[in-house]
């Protein structure tokens, strides 16, 4: 019996590019979050790894083998967990935001960065933590 996985099924080229641009503006969103408090990095760096890995088998390499992504999706991909530290920091920059963005938008729109903030908060903390 041959122990090696079955071949990844081919899917149309437009579903791949499909893929692949939802990747490439995942990750884009999940750099532009690493200077934007309302941006959280983990997810949309996540969310990239899960499209390339259906889109671009060459892009899914360069962000697993990325100096700062790539152990993020790794870790992601081994144990299901995010570190302590990531999920600290990001409830503490995305508390920020929101705080911030409440001071700049009209009172009606004031609550909408805090209510998805806190609702990626909620799924963040409801993800296993990693101990380092």
């Amino acid at each position: 019996m041959d122990p090696s996985p079955p071949p990844a099924p081919t899917h149309p080229i437009w579903l791949r590019l499909i893929w692949l641009l939802g990747g490439v503006l995942s990750l884009v969103l999940g750099i532009i979050g690493i200077f934007v408090p309302l941006l959280p990095t983990t997810p949309f760096v996540l969310l990239a790894a899960f499209c390339f890995a259906r889109g671009s088998s060459r892009c899914e390499r360069w962000l697993l083998g990325h100096r700062v992504f790539g152990p993020m999706v790794r870790d992601w991909r081994a144990n299901r967990a995010v570190p302590l530290r990531a999920k600290q920091l990001a409830s503490v920059m995305m508390a920020f935001g929101s705080v911030m963005a409440a001071f700049k938008l009209p009172l009606h729109l004031a609550w909408l960065p805090a209510a998805c903030c806190a609702g990626v908060a909620a799924w963040l903390w409801s993800l296993p933590t990693r101990r380092p």
